[in-house]
């Protein structure tokens, strides 16, 4: 005979106690029924049986309490075991939620380019919600700016390999490339301040779509984020790279 389950067990006691209880009511039934043609001492000794069977339903219902605790604390047993399992950098995968603070209009609603164009014709607005106005103070003393966003656009599952459309096929990693298809869709554009009005930032070409989620603002700073030693890594090893980098700029060319 195989060993049972908690969870049969269980089953096992919800069924003494049910089939208990129809003890007790048909001898309650039948002392009530026959009560008047038998003795006093026969009377208690059917009393004292059903109070027996009243008596075993509270040693059941305790064992079933008793099982369901047990129960909870192996459960938690494997929990624990399986969480010591868990590499110590994994354990904590927080959750964080942001606010949109503001809507980038633009007048892109199908395709947009790759990487944000200077001269780029259009109107280019950031729309900050009223209640975050005073944040733009001094901000128009900046040339350029940080632009965060939340790409809402992106209906492709994330990889961890990419092939940037530029690059004839080349793979590399997620976090080696710009792909806006990221573990997180947050992008970053630099854009030049045109002017400021009330709670409107005029920029030069944003490389979003139209209604696009505003996340951050920063201010572009000379020498702090202008890195003179950075380079062009892998894309330096691509044939033609100098042509490429027309592509990603953006920069109108004749061959």
């Amino acid at each position: 005979m195989n060993d049972l389950e908690p969870e049969e067990l269980n089953k096992l006691f919800s069924y003494w106690i049910n089939h208990n209880k129809q003890h007790e009511k048909e001898i309650e039934k039948w002392i009530k029924r026959i009560k008047k043609n038998i003795s006093e001492d026969i009377t208690q000794d059917l009393t004292k049986a059903m109070q027996l069977f009243e008596e075993i339903n509270k040693r059941f219902e305790s064992a079933k309490k008793k099982l369901e605790s047990d129960k909870n604390k192996l459960l938690d047993k494997k929990w624990k075991k399986k969480e010591s399992s868990i590499p110590k950098e994994n354990k904590s995968i927080n959750k964080f939620e942001f606010k949109e603070i503001g809507t980038i209009h633009t007048p892109y609603t199908d395709n947009a380019p790759y990487q944000p164009v200077d001269e780029d014709k259009g109107d280019f607005q950031i729309i900050l919600n009223p209640e975050y106005v005073d944040g733009l103070h001094a901000l128009e003393k900046f040339t350029y700016i940080y632009v965060i966003y939340y790409i809402h656009r992106i209906s492709r599952e994330e990889e961890n390999i990419v092939s940037p459309p530029w690059t004839g096929g080349l793979e590399v990693g997620i976090f080696a490339s710009r792909s806006p298809v990221r573990p997180n869709p947050i992008g970053l554009s630099i854009v030049k301040v045109k002017k400021i009005v009330d709670n409107k930032i005029f920029t030069s070409g944003l490389d979003v779509f139209d209604g696009t989620p505003l996340l951050d603002i920063k201010p572009y700073i000379k020498d702090l984020d202008s890195k003179k030693d950075a380079n062009y890594g892998w894309i330096k090893d691509l044939d033609e790279y100098e042509h490429l980098l027309l592509h990603i700029k953006g920069i109108p060319h004749d061959y």
